[in-house]
């Protein structure tokens, strides 16, 4: 029965996806077929209208349309130029130099904002016609620009860790931003590391040294947006406030630096609020639909099904491990990140934990593991908004991905079988 209910789930989700149904229905419906071979009709969908609630029904996901909010006020708010300026004046000499102020940039805009597509509109904008102008292929441009911006979906604060410490049944969320940050700046490293080699490759220009006087001063300038990290992650480590109060801070902190800057007026609000509304309304109609079939999938014991399945082709944990990255790799070609965490971490996480690893270095393993995917076609959002903002075409854009793509594998390789780049940081701080 279990591999019947498993055919009826797999089948419907791919069928509904493929003729277009949005992921949201499509998670919805499936779950609803599936837990309709169970119980009778009236049943079902009263059940799956309780679990689209309930699922909702939690303080700690307050917290995600709070850093939405934020996001789009930063987005608006200087706060891009300031860090490209100060990046400029850290990375910017170095053989080339303004692919490694895109990597420093989107890691730094991208960890204030929490998240990647506003870090790659933001940063991507600014700096994609100056990396033209000076020479920088369109493509290549676009490429780093794509790959640099999912470090802030693993640099707290992050939406997606929020979601994962949900799925995987109340993980510390203080322990997984702590967790992000090493993982997040080898991402970071390993970028820079290529985007240097093709630049000589390229024979691409390199940006001239700044002073330690215009350094001082473009730190002093980005310095009130990257307080921002200080207060939000410094005061959920101490326990001053929870991850959903920290949110609440970053807006008003967000909304009176734009006035700061003058780059946010009253007359900006409205289209700021509605922007964010649209994003929120997305997010949990996904976490709604995800969080159902996931209940539906534990209803009907498939994670123990596929759980037994895993555990019986080996007994090696590098193979499972090796096994469940191609998996969340093939799955993040065509899913976007929040159903993929909701819907696999109830089925992968039992498995790690009976190998010995801990739920937070799972957690940062798949959302690194995901991140790859939101790059990759043929639904990767975050290639979609790269390839837009650099006005160029998926096909082009692919060959200076590639070697970004396998840094970026290299380094998940490396999350996954070294724990410590995950786990040090948490256990410093006491969180694990």
């Amino acid at each position: 029965m279990e591999l019947y209910e498993i055919l009826v789930l797999v089948l419907s989700f791919v069928i509904l996806l493929g003729i277009g149904v949005p992921v949201a229905w499509t998670l919805g419906v499936s779950g609803v077929l599936t837990i309709l071979l169970s119980i009778d009709t009236i049943t079902a969908f009263t059940t799956m209208a309780q679990r689209f609630v309930t699922s909702l029904d939690s303080f700690t996901l307050l917290a995600i349309p709070f850093f939405i909010l934020a996001g789009q006020l930063m987005n608006q708010g200087g706060i891009a130029t300031r860090l490209i300026n100060f990046a400029k004046n850290v990375v910017g000499a170095l053989p080339g130099g303004l692919a490694h102020i895109n990597v420093v940039a989107a890691m730094l805009f991208g960890a204030i904002a929490g998240s990647s597509v506003a870090a790659a509109s933001a940063i991507g904008s600014i700096l994609g016609p100056r990396m033209e102008a000076e020479g920088y292929s369109k493509e290549f441009g676009a490429a780093i620009n794509i790959t640099s911006s999912t470090t802030g979906l693993i640099i707290p604060p992050s939406n997606t860790l929020i979601v994962y410490s949900l799925a995987s049944g109340g993980t510390s969320i203080a322990a997984l931003f702590i967790a992000g940050y090493l993982p997040g700046i080898l991402i970071g490293l390993s970028l820079m590391a290529v985007a240097a080699v093709w630049t000589l490759y390229k024979d691409f220009p390199v940006g001239e040294r700044g002073t330690f006087k215009e350094l001082i001063k473009s730190f002093f300038v980005a310095f009130p947006s990257l307080f921002l990290l200080v207060v939000i992650i410094g005061g959920i480590v101490v326990g001053i406030f929870t991850a959903t109060e920290a949110a609440a801070i970053a807006v008003v902190y967000t909304l009176v630096l734009g006035y700061f800057y003058n780059e946010i007026s009253f007359g900006d609000l409205p289209d700021i609020l509605m922007n964010a509304v649209k994003t929120t309304a997305i997010v949990m109609l996904l976490i709604a639909t995800s969080v159902s079939m996931s209940w539906v999938m534990s209803f009907e014991s498939i994670p123990q099904a596929i759980s037994d399945g895993l555990l019986s082709l080996s007994e090696s944990k590098v193979v499972i491990l090796l096994l469940i990255n191609l998996i969340l790799l093939f799955v993040g070609m065509f899913m976007d990140m929040t159903p993929a965490v909701l819907i696999f971490t109830p089925i992968f996480l039992p498995i790690v934990t009976e190998l010995g690893m801990d739920p937070i270095h799972f957690g940062i393993m798949m959302v690194l593991n995901l991140c790859i995917g939101i790059c990759t076609p043929p639904v990767g959002t975050l290639l979609f908004v790269g390839v837009s903002i650099a006005d160029t075409t998926i096909p082009k854009v692919i060959k200076p991905l590639l070697p970004l793509f396998a840094a970026m594998l290299i380094a998940l390789l490396l999350v996954t079988f070294w724990p410590a780049l995950s786990m040090w940081l948490p256990q410093l701080f006491g969180l694990a």
